[in-house]
């Protein structure tokens, strides 16, 4: 599979801002104008689905752009369902996939109504574009008649509905509208089909008004207003305020809320998509040796880092298949916290004095985390240095492209997020990854070959099994101590019902009113 760019994993891994917030009583937002109040981190930058990075952007796309599916939770699972954009979505086999568009979707700029044609040309430029690993396994896009077509892949690709269709890569464009803005475009859409359009004030906010070309139903809301607001911790403040209707919440304000809800207010978790945890460089001379990694394996109290560093808001990890999707594990299988374990496989292998650094993103949880790991590992004779890292360095270390910091890699803590099937989570760690996002830089032939069988494997009870496996293979590894699983949780008024994907980004066209 083609991998995404760095500035793509850095935005799926970044983390929310530290800071403390002063408990304020709840104003519930005014909504007597039907304008429901979000806050967004920064400027739009790239709205084309080929060459975005993501996040806001996608949340951008879902109120002006048509998609074929969306994301649906069925109890603690995460699956699909067709949106209204179509009359017709249903995968004939493994390789083919019929749909029908609603009949009346017309683009804005008089560009004439939503066709298979549009289909055919967004996903098919989609396999040229910086997202080109979600449509490796397109072949074409067969137009059978003005609304209808079948989307061919070359292979069996098991997630193509719920990572590629569902998510913003499945956006569909005009085909005539892009191909008069010269087929790439940033912060303005060439033409739109949704029930919002957007006006954006550059550094103020993002708008959203209804789109008077949309024959679909009706939002709930008439208008919805997105100021910028860079910091988590001053969106909640604005939010206690009574300014935003919903933001999302860091951890710490998470346990506040969770022992204390204000009065008219409410979480909503959308997922849990984030892995979490402590990786060692197996080439590293100071940890090549197995029988070392097993004892920091042993050594971490991972339970003391959910309490400590994130209030007991997270869930623990066993791997990196998050909540509510096939092949998440339930339990570590080689390790365990044993502190006189530890101490028993240094002797064993000889080890003593060792000083070892972690790196770390400088956040407040992060922090507190490689603290109480550094605490741990002092427990068992080993010394380490805790070295605080902004987002620009950090992202880089690992990654022989941007310079030697790799070859001093000795421990980090680190952080993906991902997409609700285990495919994209497993990709980073095939052996083509090393030097690149596989920072613990090793090997394995089975688990190169397990990948590959995974995203071809239709069968949901042998997809899990290949999964399973394969964390088997990496804790095997004795690089990685699982550490948890961050939701992405927002705190809204109680009159507004949420819509909140599992990878975070909000659908403001499908909130609804309580």
């Amino acid at each position: 599979m083609t991998r995404f760019t760095q500035t793509r994993r850095g935005f799926l891994a970044s983390t929310a801002a530290a800071g403390a917030a002063a408990v304020l009583p709840f104003k519930a937002a005014a909504q007597s104008s039907g304008t429901l109040r979000l806050r967004i981190d920064g400027d739009l930058d790239v709205l084309d689905p080929g060459f975005m990075t993501g996040g806001i952007e996608i949340e951008a796309q879902k109120q002006c752009l048509p998609f074929l599916a969306q994301y649906k939770r069925e109890g603690d699972t995460v699956t699909w369902e067709p949106t209204y954009f179509v009359d017709k979505l249903e995968q004939r086999d493994a390789t083919h996939i019929d749909f029908t568009l609603r009949d009346g979707l017309v683009w804005s700029g008089g560009y004439g109504p939503g066709t298979a044609a549009d289909v055919k040309y967004s996903y098919e430029r989609m396999t040229s574009s910086d997202w080109s690993g979600y449509f490796e396994a397109l072949d074409r896009v067969d137009v059978t008649d003005e609304r209808s077509g079948t989307i061919v892949l070359k292979e069996p690709f098991a997630p193509f509905i719920m990572v590629t269709l569902c998510h913003g890569p499945g956006a569909v464009l005009s085909e005539k509208a892009m191909k008069d803005v010269g087929e790439r475009f940033t912060t303005e859409f060439p033409a739109i089909c949704g029930p919002y359009k957007l006006d954006l004030t550059p550094g103020q906010r993002a708008l959203y008004t209804p789109n008077p070309d949309w024959t679909g139903p009706k939002p709930a809301f008439e208008r919805v207003e997105c100021p910028i607001i860079g910091q988590v911790k001053a969106a909640e403040l604005a939010f206690e305020a009574g300014e935003l209707h919903c933001t999302e919440v860091a951890a710490d304000t998470l346990a506040r809320y969770s022992a204390n809800m204000p009065d008219g207010a409410e979480i909503t978790v959308g997922g849990e998509l984030q892995y979490m945890w402590l990786g060692m460089n197996t080439q590293n001379p100071k940890l090549a040796d197995l029988t070392v990694r097993r004892a920091i394996q042993h050594a971490v109290d991972v339970d003391s880092i959910l309490q400590g560093a994130y209030s007991g808001t997270t869930e623990k990890s066993y791997g990196i298949v998050c909540p509510g999707l096939l092949g998440k594990r339930d339990a570590t299988k080689y390790y365990q916290y044993d502190p006189q374990k530890a101490r028993d496989l240094l002797a064993e292998a000889g080890i003593a004095g060792l000083e070892l650094t972690l790196r770390t993103l400088n956040t407040q949880e992060r922090m507190l985390a490689a603290q109480i790991i550094q605490a741990n590992l002092a427990g068992i004779g080993i010394t380490v240095k805790v070295l605080p890292l902004d987002s620009g360095p950090f992202w880089e270390m690992g990654q022989e492209s941007k310079g030697d910091t790799w070859q001093d890699l000795e421990l980090w803590l680190m952080r993906f997020g991902t997409t609700p099937d285990p495919y994209e989570a497993t990709q980073w760690f095939t052996s083509d990854q090393v030097g690149v996002w596989n920072w613990e830089r090793w090997t394995s032939e089975e688990y190169d070959r397990l990948y590959a069988e995974g995203t071809r494997e239709t069968d949901p009870a042998r997809r899990e099994e290949i999964y399973l496996r394969m964390q088997d293979i990496m804790e095997e590894t004795g690089a990685y101590v699982w550490i948890n699983h961050e939701p992405e949780a927002f705190v809204h008024s109680s009159d507004v019902v949420v819509s909140a994907a599992p990878t975070g980004e909000l659908d403001y066209r499908r909130f609804v009113r309580a």
